[in-house]
């Protein structure tokens, strides 16, 4: 692998978001610039186990039926190591030789690989990876802690109950009692989840325990939301170069079809168009435009981010632009808002790879 940089590619997890990251990855190394980066595969099953994946075996999991995950069958168990001063890949078993990495690019949806605790082991390291960092991965999967720090930088977020773990098992009726201030519908979340998993739109308080609940499968922890009238608008940020302000691509929109229903996980992944459309670009007139993308750029330094993420926000219609919550490890699949957004903006998909590449391994180790 001489002269060329040595890229991991992890993905898998153990989050329900699982069969999205391995969608994701193959399309990721499928645009992999081959003159440049060699790239060798860490796939993590749901139960955490490190496996070693070839770049043809990442891209087979296009053809799986159903949804794709990684199984230990057929690769054999891995870890990281520092020594020599770099991180290396180390076979479980012996006669194995190490892998020197130069950068990982972790394809990780929600808990155990968005949330920090992955980013803290390659800090550890000393290894280089693309996206955000401890604070700001473990901020923005926290849709609770993410509204926190927006709402102290003066970015507008939308009415909000939190819901904490002693607080449903102690005073039920009082955390029922705070709920009530808001106004129906309601969106019950997992306060660190993402693809939709667990999330309901509650339009009577008779359904809200059930929604908690279910909320609570994922999470212990919820964040009830008021529901906002308003168009859904994503956008793309992309972090400057060597300090640079961040860039913002075009928006997009997301047009729910049925007007009692959402962007769930199956609308986003499985039924194709006949739920929902991400509508890239969106249709704004030019100030709204430059809104969105401003105050997306506004989020994404506020909280902290580095290399990517994907703002959603709200435009309500008054032209406020309200921020939903942030991805740091958005989806790469053919239908993500995220490279969609880029494409529309002048980058193909190879570009906003390399580039997510270039802007990690230009990162200085350490604390920044």
């Amino acid at each position: 692998m001489a002269g060329k940089t040595s890229v991991a590619v992890v993905f898998g997890g153990m989050s329900s978001e699982h069969p999205i990251s391995c969608l994701t990855a193959a399309n990721v190394v499928a645009a992999v610039d081959a003159d440049r980066f060699d790239v060798v595969g860490i796939g993590i099953t749901r139960d955490g186990v490190w496996t070693s994946w070839s770049p043809e075996q990442i891209l087979a999991l296009r053809a799986a039926e159903g949804l794709p995950e990684v199984t230990t069958e057929g690769h054999p168990t891995v870890g990281l190591q520092r020594f020599d001063d770099a991180c290396h890949i180390v076979a479980a078993e012996a006669g194995q030789d190490p892998v020197r990495i130069d950068v990982v690019f972790p394809l990780l949806h929600g808990p155990f690989g968005e949330d920090g605790t992955i980013q803290g082991l390659f800090e550890m390291n000393g290894v280089r990876y693309v996206g955000c960092g401890v604070a700001a991965s473990a901020n923005c999967m926290d849709k609770h802690l993410t509204k926190v720090v927006l709402d102290e930088a003066g970015i507008p977020v939308g009415p909000y109950v939190v819901v904490r773990p002693h607080e449903w098992d102690d005073d039920r009726a009082g955390c029922l009692e705070r709920i009530e201030t808001l106004s129906y519908p309601l969106f019950v979340k997992p306060s660190r989840g993402g693809s939709s998993v667990g999330i309901s739109k509650v339009r009577r308080p008779e359904d809200l325990v059930d929604a908690v609940d279910e909320a609570r499968r994922y999470d212990p922890k919820v964040v009830v939301e008021e529901g906002i009238v308003g168009r859904e608008v994503e956008c793309s940020v992309l972090d400057g170069h060597d300090g640079a302000t961040p860039r913002a691509s075009l928006p997009g929109e997301i047009i729910v079809h049925d007007p009692d229903g959402f962007y769930d996980f199956d609308a986003k992944y499985l039924t194709g168009d006949s739920l929902a459309t991400v509508q890239v670009p969106a249709e704004l007139d030019e100030a709204t435009r430059d809104r969105v993308q401003q105050v997306a750029i506004d989020a994404f330094r506020a909280l902290g981010c580095e290399g990517l993420a994907r703002i959603d926000t709200f435009v309500l219609p008054d032209g406020t632009v309200v921020v939903n919550e942030p991805n740091t490890m958005p989806g790469f699949t053919k239908s993500s808002g995220f490279p969609l957004m880029w494409q529309a903006s002048g980058m193909s998909y190879p570009q906003i790879v390399s580039e997510l590449l270039d802007l990690a391994l230009e990162r200085p180790l350490g604390l920044r």
